[in-house]
């Protein structure tokens, strides 16, 4: 019955016209000042309309062809891939991952890895050691130690879990993981244009408004399971439409990717929103995506943009995508990106200006000082450290908001880049009006 009325709704649902999506996609590129964006709005068993706005990071217009990485929508495929060997009887979703690659614990499930309910988590393991990896094979032998919880009683979101399933395929497969994906996911779709791992254009980080053009972080294997995909609009129209039920997947795969867990939502490389869609993010370093499907309408959708600043517009030009796709008027688009850098390039500039002001009286500072209660002045000057302070944890707040993932130094010189640089400009001037009263008590006294 239910099957009946998802392909009534599909029948009398009209597709958004694609002069539509291209007006839309036009205002969302100047409201949110994106360098380039490509989308895709699928509908049932075709493609309603794939196109691209803005310029790649070698100057081209950016098209329905444009190569895109998507990050960690990357982990859908990766999750399929994985399912077409279920399909083959090659290996079973409960069997434990320990048997073929002994370097992870007993009782840890391929089920486990694509849940994300492994144990695995990134306080488990050496993320920084594991940047170190150039193979999947390196990667898992730098895995132990591996201090896992009780598989399939928690979920933690962890790109380890993705990335070992990529090598899980390598193994069963006796395929180097891009050449499987190639062959039994890409090919079958016809998508002709994607890959695993390889070149694509230069992506963007915003610094204060400037976009500036920086090859893609190099901190980890190059090629992975959890966000190494390489893929364009077209290619992700047809991935929408099987993903809708219209291409090679067995029901019981699909099933099993769009299906919760036992104990989260969260599927194989999707999750439910509040707005009833399955969806996937993607964020990189100067690449960010997401893509959605509605399996009661049919409808698939696919943002992919070049660029990846403080704040994240994919989800933002999604919905007006979805809007458009009900017949409604999507919300006029609207970026806080150059409002947030703008007031953090105002605190920075404020943090040099007093930190110079701060150094210039600092022998007047310590002349007032010169008499009273030592505790009172030493908290005055740890007032003063407490920027540098913060910027010396900065990593660590981040992984906190982040809920637990690690963030490493070189990450934070991308996508937080804006936010960096005037925590450090803070950090610097606090440091130097610091010394500068310090060296002045030392000389008054």
């Amino acid at each position: 019955m239910r099957t009946l009325v998802a392909g009534l709704v599909l029948a009398l649902s009209p597709a958004p016209a694609p002069a539509s999506i291209d007006s839309y996609l036009a205002l969302a590129l100047d409201a949110t000042g994106l360098p380039g964006v490509s989308v895709v709005v699928t509908h049932g068993d075709r493609v309603v309309h794939a196109t691209g706005a803005g310029r790649d990071g070698h100057g081209d217009p950016v098209t329905a062809n444009t190569a895109m990485r998507v990050a960690s929508v990357s982990k859908s495929f990766t999750a399929a891939a994985v399912l077409t060997l279920v399909e083959d009887g090659r290996v079973g979703l409960d069997d434990q991952v320990h048997d073929r690659l002994p370097q992870l614990p007993p009782r840890i499930t391929v089920r486990h890895l694509l849940n994300q309910t492994s144990g695995i988590s990134d306080a488990s393991v050496d993320i920084g050691r594991l940047t170190g990896a150039r193979t999947l094979a390196e990667y898992v032998d730098l895995l132990p130690p591996v201090d896992a919880a009780e598989p399939g009683t928690r979920y933690a979101y962890c790109n380890v879990n993705y990335d070992v399933a990529a090598r899980l395929v390598e193994v069963v497969s006796g395929q180097s993981y891009e050449d499987y994906l190639r062959q039994h996911v890409f090919e079958p779709l016809g998508m002709r244009d994607s890959k695993a791992g390889g070149d694509a254009p230069n992506g963007f980080n915003s610094l204060y408004g400037i976009w500036l053009d920086r090859p893609e972080l190099d901190d980890g294997p190059a090629v992975g399971g959890a966000g190494s995909v390489i893929t364009t609009a077209h290619d992700m129209g047809r991935w929408l439409v099987a993903q809708n039920g219209h291409g090679p997947f067995a029901a019981a795969s699909l099933d099993a990717m769009h299906s919760p867990s036992d104990v989260h939502e969260y599927g194989m490389g999707w999750q439910p929103d509040d707005n009833g869609l399955l969806v996937h993010s993607g964020n990189l370093w100067t690449y960010n995506a997401i893509q959605a499907i509605d399996p009661e309408t049919g409808y698939g959708y696919a943002v992919m943009t070049n660029g990846a600043p403080l704040v994240d517009d994919t989800a933002t030009i999604l919905d007006g995508l979805i809007a458009l796709s009900r017949g409604g008027t999507p919300a006029e688009p609207g970026s806080s990106r150059q409002l947030v850098e703008w007031v953090l390039a105002a605190v920075g500039l404020l943090a040099a200006a007093l930190g110079v002001l701060g150094v210039a009286r600092a022998r007047r500072w310590a002349e007032r000082e010169h008499g009273r209660r030592r505790w009172l002045t030493v908290a005055r000057l740890l007032v003063v450290a407490s920027p540098a302070v913060l910027f010396a944890l900065y990593p660590w707040f981040v992984s906190f908001i982040s809920s637990g993932r690690t963030v490493l130094w070189a990450q934070l010189g991308y996508f937080a880049l804006p936010l960096t640089i005037t925590l450090a400009a803070a950090g610097l001037s606090g440091l130097a009006v610091l010394t500068a009263r310090v060296v002045r008590l030392v000389s008054v006294r």
